[in-house]
């Protein structure tokens, strides 16, 4: 199986669908590695080699995936109830990250600033090309924030960084958030 393909149908279940799956997440969101392979073979025909492949050998650049021992979870994005939400100790960010939203947000936004609504975490990219990358996946017009994230850090704002180019945040205040024009 295609290793883009198989991340992507890995964090769609962990994420966002586990229950339709059969899977009962873990209070942190882990689940039986071995569970999981059995779904990815019935429904796409992928192995367990290969989703160790996509975990460890360096195909999952955004680092979507966590094993410890026999489990496996995402380690961001998620939409699913968990009792414990996924922790990620704080971490300085640079200067400047990214946001990439759609235009019926900007209303919202442009109000109340950045909120993660029905995930844990806004996700904030460290260059304009990733924050439109990942916006394009919702809309056809992504529209770029730049958000004075070091400024939003000095002033309270906790930052997280499960990867080097993707932080997180619980929520932006609207003053640290830069719209086009």
């Amino acid at each position: 199986m295609h290793p883009v393909k198989l991340s992507k149908f890995m964090s769609l279940i962990l994420r966002h669908r586990a229950g339709e799956f059969g899977l009962t997440p873990d209070a942190e969101g882990f689940v039986p590695l071995a569970s999981l392979a059995q779904i990815v073979a019935e429904h796409k025909g992928g192995t367990l080699e290969e989703i160790v492949r996509v975990v460890e050998a360096g195909t999952d650049t955004k680092k979507r995936f966590e094993v410890r021992g026999e489990l496996i979870r995402a380690r961001y994005g998620h939409s699913l109830d968990l009792q414990t939400e996924v922790e990620y100790p704080p971490a300085e960010p640079p200067e400047i990250l990214y946001h990439g939203t759609h235009a019926p947000a900007l209303i919202h936004i442009r109000r109340e600033g950045l909120k993660a609504m029905n995930r844990q975490y806004v996700h904030l990219s460290t260059t304009p090309a990733r924050a439109t990358e990942v916006a394009g996946r919702r809309t056809r017009q992504p529209i770029l924030l730049t958000i004075r994230a070091l400024a939003a850090h000095h002033a309270g704002v906790i930052f997280h960084a499960p990867e080097p180019l993707h932080f997180l945040a619980r929520a932006v205040p609207v003053e640290f958030i830069e719209f086009p024009e």
